[in-house]
């Protein structure tokens, strides 16, 4: 009986392996990630097991592509070093309220998601055109809540970044603090939101805490956390 089971688990690994070779790259965990990969658990997956010279290669073609404009930053030492991260300026015709530090993760992670998740959603549901984020930052040497007992946060690490509100190309900002409990834009910031959970390790909003009323908290930690 032994054998025979020991034979089935054979068979079934064999075939899980060939199957793999004709899934399509984007289903396919051992394929390399590439800019047009879909959302997905795929693509997550393979967003957080990405070496660092995998994602500056990937952050590079993206940065040809437009899609973000980003700059190097030099290694810091000090209480929270930072190192392998970039200044990011943009995501091509979406400005930014002011530049910030990002690891290589989050900026890919972030250019991903305004490309496959921001625009196009706000294209879908509102019929504009994104034209600018606001944010509160994304860099801060603190633990998580400020507490003195904690953790260092994501934002120790440059791996985090508050976004505050968003701006249309008619000229409305649309704020999480004043959008969110309004029925005209609570669909649309909601989707927002869950497009994060497909890229970054978590995305927290105002139903998370009170600490969130007034942003969207995307950062690089966890599997997909959404609230």
């Amino acid at each position: 009986m032994k054998g025979k089971g020991l034979l089935i688990l054979i068979v079934i690994a064999g075939i899980a392996t060939v199957g793999y070779r004709w899934l399509p790259p984007h289903y396919n965990p051992f394929v390399p990630l590439t800019l047009d990969d879909p959302p997905g658990k795929i693509t997550q997956f393979k967003l957080r097991r990405l070496t660092p010279q995998a994602c500056e290669s990937l952050l590079a073609q993206a940065n040809q592509r437009q899609l973000i404009r980003t700059q190097a930053v030099a290694d810091s030492a000090g209480e929270c070093p930072l190192s392998n991260v970039v200044r990011v300026r943009d995501f091509g015709p979406v400005s930014l309220n002011s530049s910030f530090l990002a690891s290589c993760p989050l900026a890919l992670s972030s250019a991903l998601y305004l490309q496959q998740q921001a625009k196009p959603l706000t294209r879908r549901m509102l019929g504009q055109e994104l034209r600018q984020i606001d944010h509160f930052g994304s860099y801060a040497c603190r633990n998580i809540y400020h507490r003195q007992n904690a953790r260092r946060s994501e934002h120790a690490t440059a791996e985090a970044l508050d976004v505050s509100g968003f701006r249309l190309s008619d000229g409305r900002r649309v704020s999480v603090l004043k959008g969110w409990p309004d029925a005209q834009y609570h669909p649309w910031l909601q989707a927002l939101l869950a497009g994060g959970c497909r890229y970054y390790g978590n995305a927290l909003g105002p139903d998370y805490n009170a600490a969130h009323a007034n942003h969207f908290h995307f950062g690089m930690r966890g599997q997909g956390f959404c609230f």
